[in-house]
């Protein structure tokens, strides 16, 4: 044999060593993969998943020289995801060299720093909050920021019990979503706020209206708080909710009380409520039979409606009154609705809240009626505006669901999320380790609550509850900006008309 073919047999062992080694490290990354409980993704696609976070860290440089991403995606940009990754994890949440935000677009709130603010041994913690002074058992709420209705059928087994379990301990109260209490939403201990939609689910007759028996038998539970009816939400206002037949799993319609393997679509309304007036007796019977407080969910229209309703409280006496409200935006989410329902319908909480708000004071209902916003409330600056804005409690889904390591691949409604959270595939859901998750659920709760009590202390306030209108700026069309304060003050009786 020649020098010539000595060479190709050394360069064919060569490349037998290259792709052994390779394929060795592919195996070896392989066995780490599905064995890490951190990632769903690697752990559900092992090795391939690996890229996904190549790509996210290569997505820096690409975006210095080539694109400008970071908060151009829609629902929810790479640097609000950024940010509640790093809290989930614990890490830093600081920034280099200035903001990416463009503070030129209008609406952006800009809050007013304090020229002398706060030494540190002034600052105070948030005091709990009492909800429901007329029901036998009121709630003390320990926490501004929460979990939004997400149901079981939406979501998987895995990501309610790590729901569950950083719920409890974040301290905050967790929303069941219309779908029913789950035996995995009571495995935390912590707070439940149990929510009653159209169909009733959980708390339903066969007929489907609501069963008073099963509704005091779950509300014996110590852990349900509070009852949220549900009378629309911000993807879909105007249409019930809608979880796809292969979701409807034998346990799943167990707890709902409906067929196994059919599509469950809830009415639109609640059948036995067609106004106002009937809505008000409607609560005070679910707070009557479960001795919890009542409250419900909605999409504002137009403020018109909600004033008629704050005029009928006043008319019947405030030991009529929901004991709460929860004002969703039209830019609230959900796992599957019709597009023209997302994109077109309702107001947005940047303008329903502030309004609703003013017209609860300006009737003198503040201290009776809480007020929870909700709707792609996710990053501390969001949830220090809602709480200028009037609300008293921020509840979030989609930031939680983040925490969980939702990657917004946008496939909730086909049984192929590939984090493990909106699916009931079991090879899907295997990625999503409740063990591991929940810690990342608990921390993104205090992340938040601890910036914005930052936010607080830099206008000069000692704990978030305080912070005003008049501590929040907004950027108007020509540039400059007015304090909220301005644009949306508390209207006296004499401009309600106005609002």
């Amino acid at each position: 044999m020649g020098w010539a073919g000595q060479a190709l047999e050394i360069l064919a062992l060569l490349f037998v060593f290259i792709i052994g080694f390779f394929v060795l490290m592919a195996l070896v990354m392989f066995v780490i993969d599905k064995v890490q409980k951190e990632d769903a993704v690697r752990r559900n696609y092992p090795v391939i998943g690996r890229f996904r976070h190549l790509f996210t860290t290569l997505g820096e440089f690409f975006r210095q020289y080539f694109f400008a991403m970071d908060r151009e995606e829609l629902p929810f940009n790479r640097a609000q995801r950024e940010w509640i990754d790093r809290a989930a994890k614990g890490a830093s949440n600081t920034v280099a060299f200035g903001s990416t935000r463009n503070l030129s677009v209008v609406g952006t709130p800009i809050f007013v720093n304090a020229a002398f603010p706060p030494l540190d041994d002034q600052i105070t913690k948030t005091e709990p909050m009492e909800i429901g002074p007329f029901a036998r058992t009121p709630y003390i709420a320990p926490s501004i920021f929460n979990i939004s209705g997400m149901s079981f059928g939406a979501l998987s087994k895995p990501a309610v019990r790590a729901l569950s379990r950083g719920a409890a301990k974040a301290g905050i109260w967790l929303n069941t979503g219309e779908g029913g209490a789950a035996p995995y939403h009571y495995e935390g201990g912590g707070d439940i706020v149990f929510q009653i939609g159209t169909a009733h689910y959980g708390v339903r007759s066969e007929d489907g209206s609501l069963s008073d028996e099963k509704l005091r038998e779950v509300a014996s539970h110590p852990q349900i708080k509070m009852f949220e009816l549900k009378l629309a939400q911000g993807a879909k206002p105007g249409k019930g909710g809608i979880l796809p037949a292969t979701k409807v799993t034998a346990e799943i319609a167990r707890i709902r009380g409906i067929p196994e393997g059919e599509a469950s679509i809830s009415p639109n309304r609640h059948a036995a409520v067609a106004n106002w007036g009937e809505l008000l007796d409607y609560i005070g019977h679910i707070r009557e039979v479960s001795g919890k407080p009542v409250g419900f969910k909605t999409v504002v229209g137009s403020p018109d409606a909600i004033e008629e309703l704050f005029k009928l409280i006043v008319e019947r006496g405030p030991e009529c009154a929901p004991d709460f409200i929860t004002i969703d935006g039209g830019e609230g989410g959900s796992g599957a609705a019709p597009m023209p329902l997302i994109d077109l319908v309702g107001m947005s909480v940047r303008e329903a809240l502030p309004k609703v708000s003013a017209l609860r004071d300006s009737y003198g209902l503040k201290e009776r009626i809480r007020i929870i916003a909700s709707a792609k409330l996710v990053n501390p600056g969001d949830v220090a505006w809602a709480l200028a804005a009037g609300a008293d409690f921020v509840t979030s889904a989609r930031g939680f669901m983040f925490s969980l390591g939702c990657i917004q691949a946008l496939k909730c409604n086909r049984n192929t999320c590939p984090t493990g959270i909106t699916t009931h595939d079991p090879h899907l859901q295997q990625g999503l380790v409740p063990e591991e998750k929940y810690k990342k659920v608990a921390r993104y709760a205090e992340g938040i609550i601890h910036e914005v009590e930052t936010i607080a202390h830099s206008v000069g306030v000692l704990e978030p509850r305080q912070i005003q209108r008049s501590h929040v700026r907004l950027v108007m069309a020509d540039g400059s900006s007015r304090r909220m304060s301005q644009i949306h003050p508390n209207k006296s009786e004499a401009e309600r008309s106005a609002l």
